[in-house]
């Protein structure tokens, strides 16, 4: 994304790079919050207190570079746009639309682009770890096995990646029962390409759609 907006002539005019739409580093953050886009105010006896950004006004960026639009929006509208509402928006980008595809179908696409990690829940963390994972796997490949290590690879064929294992801890945490639903088609997904996933869930629908139930604790089932 920070690439399309420096391509574009307005960006190349103003000698941007790519690294100037990035509030994590570069010179195109705002200089006084450094990109985070708030303050925080140390609080004696309670709890920290965060505060917009008093000069950029939580947008992250300098005004220069908020100047700079693509497709009408500014860096920090793109940012501020959910996963659902950016889909349509890339459409002629397929690898940024594969990725935010991956994200909503999980059950993410409520989340802004721009979402700071500090603010996502267990699950939801879980399920973003998920999705950096889904691409290589989807494609019938681990991150592991992409290294070319010989003790990963089957004995039948130099080529053939080892099966991912999956380990998750209450994946479905606040979820509607309808993303439930999809984020039980992307597990049953991955079993189906040969990975294995081990799910800590008390959710029913979780539990009825497992090929093996292990249950623990007092009076468990036989």
């Amino acid at each position: 994304i920070r690439e399309l907006y420096a391509q574009t002539p307005a960006a190349q005019a103003a000698g941007f790079s790519a690294s100037s739409f990035s509030f994590n580093s570069g010179d195109g953050r705002c200089d006084h919050c450094q990109g985070l886009g708030y303050e925080r105010v140390e609080m004696q006896f309670l709890s920290d207190v965060f505060v917009p950004c008093p000069v950029c006004e939580a947008k992250r960026f300098k005004p220069e570079v908020l100047a700079i639009q693509w497709n009408g929006r500014s860096v920090a509208d793109l940012l501020a746009t959910s996963v659902t509402d950016a889909l349509p928006l890339f459409a002629e980008h397929p690898s940024i639309r594969s990725r935010l595809g991956s994200l909503d179908s999980v059950g993410l696409g409520y989340l802004t682009l721009g979402q700071p990690l500090n603010t996502l829940s267990g699950g939801e963390s879980q399920r973003l770890k998920l999705v950096s994972y889904l691409g290589s796997f989807a494609a019938g490949r681990s991150q592991l096995a992409a290294r070319n290590s010989p003790d990963l690879r089957s004995p039948n064929s130099d080529l053939r990646p080892a099966g991912a294992l999956l380990l998750l801890d209450e994946p479905t945490t606040g979820l509607h029962f309808h993303d439930v639903k999809r984020l039980l088609g992307v597990l049953q997904a991955l079993v189906d390409r040969g990975h294995s996933v081990v799910v800590i869930e008390h959710n029913l629908d979780v539990l009825k759609s497992a090929d093996w139930i292990f249950e623990v604790g007092p009076d468990a089932g036989a």
